[in-house]
């Protein structure tokens, strides 16, 4: 074994190991004492004892950790019990010439694999592992938060970079579906006997301004002939002329009268 002091963040696999073992109370989240039920010392190879100066646990991965470590700053390695490893984290840890896989104990899904290119099984994480604050997607972000908005992400933005790129504003499918305030309509084979008996209407508003100008489409549907008119509108106000220049329309082209209008109630400002 090298002499050299490892970093705090290098843990290796020890199978003959009882417990976990570090030599840097930094190494851990969270540190205490020692209590009455922990060891006094640590019993190495050759028989020495080892004070145990501190206890605690610590998080090396979102779904592994390290719980009851030892604190010895007499050792020089830190060391990862493999019996106390797959019992705390209900994985299994396989050992190959090339490294060692962690794997989920149900599902057998790798969680991280370790290539080790010397005498030792050390347990490298993925860089993403220690930033996923960084590198996760601003649309994740914005699921993560409880669906914010824009304004909620621009004051994240400095502490997790994605919520720069605006996450806040991106279509998603849950926040359509949670602003609605009614049911959809159900299914029906009804229709009127006559045209313009009743005729159904619907206004969309465009997330793009066209070129010339219109953000609003009054759509109207005749239920017996399923003729459809669409009519651009540049503002939402505009509804109610355009509906009136409609009826007009059909009492002269057509010499009936509109009698039903059914449309979802949605307010026009």
């Amino acid at each position: 074994m090298t002499l050299n002091p490892p970093q705090n963040t290098e843990w290796y696999f020890d199978s003959g190991a009882s417990s976990h073992m570090t030599p840097h109370v930094t190494a851990l989240s969270h540190s205490l004492p020692p209590q009455s039920f922990t060891p006094p010392s640590i019993v190495v190879g050759n028989g020495s004892l080892l004070p145990v100066t501190a206890t605690g646990s610590t998080d090396l991965h979102r779904s592994l950790h390290l719980n009851n470590v030892l604190v010895s700053p007499s050792l020089i390695k830190n060391l990862i019990s493999t019996r106390q490893f797959t019992s705390d984290n209900n994985c299994s840890v396989e050992f190959d010439p090339s490294g060692c896989s962690v794997k989920d104990l149900l599902s057998r899904k790798v969680i991280v694999r370790c290539n080790s290119s010397g005498p030792l099984y050390p347990l490298h994480l993925p860089a993403a592992a220690h930033s996923m604050l960084a590198t996760s997607t601003a649309s994740l972000w914005h699921r993560r938060l409880g669906h914010s908005g824009r304004d909620a992400f621009s004051k994240l933005a400095s502490i997790l970079p994605a919520c720069s790129s605006d996450g806040g504003s991106s279509i998603c499918h849950a926040c359509q579906l949670g602003r609605h305030v009614r049911l959809p309509f159900s299914a029906s084979s009804s229709r009127a006997a006559n045209n313009f008996d009743l005729i159904h209407c619907d206004l969309w508003t465009s997330p793009v301004v066209s070129v010339s100008g219109f953000k609003y489409y009054l759509v109207i549907l005749d239920d017996r002939s399923h003729y459809l008119w669409t009519f651009p509108l540049r503002l939402k106000s505009d509804t109610y002329t355009t509906l009136t220049h409609f009826f007009a329309h059909v009492q002269t082209q057509f010499d009936v009268t509109v009698k039903a209008v059914q449309c979802d109630n949605g307010r026009v400002r």
